[in-house]
């Protein structure tokens, strides 16, 4: 295995960017990431040995089991704060801690199918509600209360988006670097 720096490992992709002024074109466009990652994490995922998914994707990292349980978690969490900032003024939102959640006993040893089945759902609910938005919609904000920093829906498809993508190229990465087929 060749030589890789931490920071590429952890952050394949880079860190998110979420542009100012967000467009249509950059909703549409996210929208359509989170459409298509269940299937193509899946397709990722799917024949990877239990020895492979047990293998952190990086030194002191989670294995590609509980990156998959993560993104199931995660996700469902963004999606109640999607409620939450519709349903409430500035909401200030409930964060967990992801890594005690990694550490669970369903995130370290429950089959993946679990959370593929769950992302599979959730995602089908989650676009068809955020296709549905208004412009003024997206502008409705939750806070984050340890930051005070105030997130709108149309920034928080972004950094789904990007969490998608984040996470599926940690797996993949993994998969090129120990020529996993």
């Amino acid at each position: 295995m060749h030589t890789i720096d931490l920071e590429s490992l952890k952050y394949p992709i880079g860190k998110p960017e979420i542009p100012n002024p967000i467009t249509s074109q950059h909703i549409r466009d996210w929208i359509t990431i989170l459409e298509e990652f269940p299937e193509q994490l899946s397709k990722l995922v799917i024949n990877l040995t239990e020895e492979q998914l047990n293998t952190p994707y990086r030194p002191e990292g989670w294995t590609v089991r509980q990156v998959i349980h993560h993104l199931a978690d995660s996700h469902h969490n963004s999606y109640i704060r999607f409620k939450w900032a519709l349903t409430e003024v500035k909401p200030i939102i409930k964060p967990y801690y992801e890594d005690r959640w990694a550490e669970l006993r369903d995130s370290k040893s429950a089959p993946i199918l679990l959370s593929l089945n769950a992302l599979t759902a959730l995602h089908q609910k989650w676009v068809y509600f955020l296709k549905g938005l208004t412009p003024n919609e997206l502008q409705h904000t939750f806070i984050y209360p340890d930051s005070n920093e105030e997130i709108s829906l149309a920034q928080n498809i972004g950094i789904y988006a990007w969490h998608s993508v984040h996470h599926y190229a940690h797996i993949n990465s993994l998969k090129k670097r120990m020529s996993w087929k």
